[in-house]
């Protein structure tokens, strides 16, 4: 039996006020991005981990099941979330963002 695993592409910007979604955007090749900002700064994988921390939290899912697959070193990341489809985890990630 294989996992559920959903992919997310996410455009971080580290040194926020506060950790929030923004919303989505489109990239350069058409494909849909998720705005996110977090306070942690880009120093030493701190704001990759607050990343992490965030989407976890905000999906009510343990911190491992939430992973930085590319990207580290760039605002664009790619995060694989398991144990949610991409239909579930698009329908939580609409409604984080209608709630604000």
């Amino acid at each position: 039996m294989s996992k559920t695993m959903a992919t997310l592409a996410v455009n971080l910007r580290p040194g926020a006020a506060s950790d929030r979604i923004d919303g989505w955007d489109v990239d350069a090749s058409g494909r849909r991005v998720l705005n996110i900002r977090v306070r942690a700064r880009p120093v030493d994988g701190e704001a990759n981990a607050g990343l992490i921390r965030f989407l976890a939290r905000s999906l009510d899912l343990p911190k491992s099941a939430v992973t930085l697959m590319r990207g580290g070193q760039s605002r664009l990341k790619m995060i694989a979330v398991e144990g949610l489809g991409d239909d579930t985890l698009a329908e939580r990630l609409e409604r984080l963002i209608a709630v604000g």
